[in-house]
């Protein structure tokens, strides 16, 4: 047991490894979304300055500014601005996110949407995006501009996908796969390969940072919807359950209805075709994850992107950021915030 602690707490504290190797930077790239959220238009201000303070773990930029680090990048503000213009995308389509699903809490506040209204919260978050666009314009790389431009469309297009197969119980794997790859992993992808881009890093690197980021997001997403179905776990302000009550399909639920009897299928798909799920609703799914071993099973999928993010970073000499960002791959299935 004490182990299994201790290997948690080495995996737990390699996210802050990250954050106290780029703390500097990671202040600068506050400081530029501050100052690129500001408007003189009195709505604009009170919602950016609302999102801003509601924080979060800020991973996607210290990945840039991991990734930049370990790829040699030490002069300039480039890797500042480009980490600024990663999470900026990352905000704005949690706002049309929470728009989509009508999503009421976001890190243990409500959300924009639900203090405003959508049509504001859609435009807030249009305004995030036109400013990425100008921090790309203004980094002057033709390489980047097209990575973080085709990474927003590549994100709109699995949010559609998502909407195409709301509610669809029977839902392939693969499906799901594409959608949080599009969704989740393709700005993981882009923000670790933008470090090595500025960098001025070799091919090889830059393909390895890209995969790596892109196995890493896939890991991310999976232990964020097994978290969601996982009643033994209360973390980082997230309300579990909350996929299901929104009606959204993830793995959890996928693994699950091939496993199930046919009368369990229909009561699930008639669960799921309802606009609205209770508590009881819940607890009857939670109990037929727990009877087929369902939390197990997404781990153990998750763990396959692991390796294969940690197995690409072998390309790299052996260094305190290769080490962090490594054990920084299972961070998602352990965290506890």
């Amino acid at each position: 047991m004490g182990t299994v602690v201790q290997l948690k707490n080495q995996i737990n504290d390699s996210y802050f490894q990250l954050k106290d190797s780029v703390e500097d930077k990671l202040v600068l790239t506050e400081e530029k979304i501050k100052s690129k959220l500001a408007s003189d238009v009195e709505l604009v201000q009170k919602m950016t300055s609302y999102h801003i303070k509601t924080g979060g773990k800020r991973l996607r930029a210290l990945l840039t500014l991991g990734t930049a680090k370990l790829c040699g990048y030490s002069k300039g503000s480039r890797d500042v601005n480009l980490a600024a213009c990663v999470e900026l995308i990352h905000s704005a389509t949690l706002m049309h996110d929470d728009v989509i699903d009508e999503g009421a809490v976001r890190r243990g506040k409500k959300t924009l949407n639900k203090v405003w209204n959508n049509h504001s919260s859609v435009l807030i978050g249009d305004y995030l995006l036109s400013r990425c666009f100008e921090m790309m314009v203004d980094d002057g790389n033709q390489e980047v501009l097209k990575l973080l431009s085709s990474t927003s469309a590549k994100i709109a297009q699995g949010e559609v996908l998502q909407l195409q197969h709301k509610s669809e119980v029977d839902m392939l794997e693969e499906t799901y796969l594409k959608i949080i790859s599009a969704k989740t992993a393709e700005l993981f992808a882009a923000a670790t390969k933008v470090g090595a881009i500025l960098s001025n890093a070799d091919t090889k690197e830059k393909d390895a940072l890209e995969f790596y980021g892109r196995n890493l997001g896939l890991t991310f997403q999976i232990a964020d919807d097994t978290l969601d179905y996982n009643s033994e776990l209360k973390l980082f302000g997230k309300k579990i359950g909350q996929d299901f009550y929104e009606g959204k399909i993830t793995l959890p639920i996928i693994l699950l209805f091939p496993k199930l009897e046919l009368e369990e299928k229909k009561i699930l798909i008639e669960m799921f075709n309802k606009d609205t799920r209770n508590v009881d609703d819940f607890d009857k799914v939670i109990s037929l994850i727990k009877k087929n071993k369902i939390i197990d099973e997404c781990y153990q999928k998750a763990q396959h992107y692991i390796n294969l993010a940690s197995n690409s970073l072998t390309v790299f000499e052996d260094c305190k950021e290769k080490d962090i960002l490594k054990n920084l791959t299972s961070f998602s299935l352990v965290r506890d915030f």
